[in-house]
């Protein structure tokens, strides 16, 4: 199997030479990911970085009284890892789970490093996309104590498009710091104003 979206990660973010990406192949491994099963769990050391080539993932923690907090939803293309745990060899907080059947691209620590001893471009674009996936951290914790459910429920929309598709209502509404009522509520105005309008 070609694993396009993960060799067009490589070569068009990364800058790796497309003629060069064999190369790569030593520094990372192919996993298929069952619906459900979960792949990072809290307490665990993370060593491991995940692309998803194919399907959705979300990272999740669950709190005293058990309830399951969304943090994150990964489908194809994007990048989901538990950064603080992999960095500082701390124990996880969060456990990530596949929502569908997956096929995850795994790269362990000193994938980057031993990437960047070949491409030495790589180093500086990585940090560029940390960087960038901090923003993004601090913008959603923004979000979360300053905008409305309906701001959310749209920022949610053109961050992930058509992800109410594939993930149970009630995962979204975890995401977006709601009850699930409260998203059938916000979609329900929102269609009323699409249709006044």
């Amino acid at each position: 199997m070609e694993y396009h979206n993960f060799r067009n990660h490589l070569s068009q973010i990364l800058g790796v030479p497309i003629a060069s990406l064999e190369v790569c192949s030593t520094f990372y491994e192919i996993k298929e990911v069952k619906k459900n099963e979960i792949i990072l769990r809290e307490g665990e050391i993370s060593d491991s970085t995940f692309f998803v080539e194919k399907g959705l993932l979300r990272m999740y923690s669950i709190d005293k009284a058990g309830k399951e907090h969304v943090i994150q939803f990964a489908p194809e293309n994007w990048i989901i890892s538990d950064t603080t745990s992999q960095l500082l060899n701390e124990k996880s907080r969060f456990y990530i789970e596949a929502i569908e059947e997956s096929t995850v691209i795994i790269t362990k620590e000193g994938f980057f490093e031993n990437l960047s001893k070949i491409y030495p471009d790589v180093a500086e674009k990585n940090q560029r996309l940390m960087f960038n996936h901090i923003k993004s951290l601090q913008n959603r914790v923004n979000a979360l104590i300053s905008t409305t459910a309906e701001e959310r429920y749209m920022d949610f929309l053109k961050k992930y498009p058509n992800l109410m598709l594939r993930a149970p209502q009630w995962m979204v509404a975890s995401y977006l710091g709601i009850t699930p009522e409260s998203l059938s509520r916000v979609r329900k105005e929102l269609a009323k104003k699409k249709f006044e309008i």
